[in-house]
């Protein structure tokens, strides 16, 4: 953990994150605004700046935790947003911890682990048992080629590689390329709706 937590960590302080759009991204809003129950459990893991969970924060919704493996982001959060409890905030490994939640975003965290098979297993296996019987896995996975280059991250994939793993555990509801996403991603992003199979 201390290797990945130092990683991210310098990624941060360097300001070198790419994938940081500074604001919530457009599919992952527009499937919040959709939602009527707000006492649902939500999770992010690898949540960086966490700009989905400070929308959710402000639409009303209180049963938002969110998790980042590096202490830097989470900071970077609270002193945005001061009144978000510091009990929802997660210092951990995503691979350590043990809840259940009614839905988890994935915001590109799949695509920031080694894509050896050995971890995209755990990924999977790990969401499934985060998540309540027919709670959802939302989000955006990145719709890019995978190169064998193992230090360049975020990793790419496409969509049948991407369900070769997922559907071990989870159902599709949908996945697809994204149509909203903003226009410098355009075409590379899939968006993906997933339910628990337990």
């Amino acid at each position: 953990m201390k290797e990945e937590q130092d990683y991210w960590t310098k990624r941060y302080q360097e300001e070198s994150t790419g994938w940081d759009i500074g604001y919530p991204s457009t599919p992952i809003k527009e499937y919040i605004d959709q939602l009527e129950d707000k006492s649902i459990s939500i999770l992010i893991p690898g949540a960086g700046n966490a700009y989905e969970a400070e929308y959710l924060w402000k639409q009303g919704f209180k049963n938002v935790f969110v998790m980042d493996i590096s202490e830097f982001p989470l900071k970077q959060f609270q002193e945005r947003n001061p009144d978000f409890p510091k009990s929802q905030l997660l210092l951990e490994d995503f691979f350590q911890h043990q809840a259940e939640y009614d839905l988890i975003f994935e915001q590109t965290f799949f695509c920031s682990f080694v894509p050896t098979n050995e971890n995209r297993n755990r990924y999977v296996k790990q969401m499934a048992s985060l998540l309540k019987p027919k709670g959802k896995l939302v989000g955006v996975w990145f719709n890019i080629p995978l190169t064998g280059d193992m230090e360049k991250r975020p990793f790419g994939g496409n969509k049948e590689l991407y369900l070769s793993y997922l559907e071990q555990s989870l159902e599709t509801i949908t996945f697809k390329k994204c149509y909203n996403s903003i226009p410098p991603r355009m075409g590379n992003e899939l968006f993906g709706i997933f339910r628990n199979k337990g």
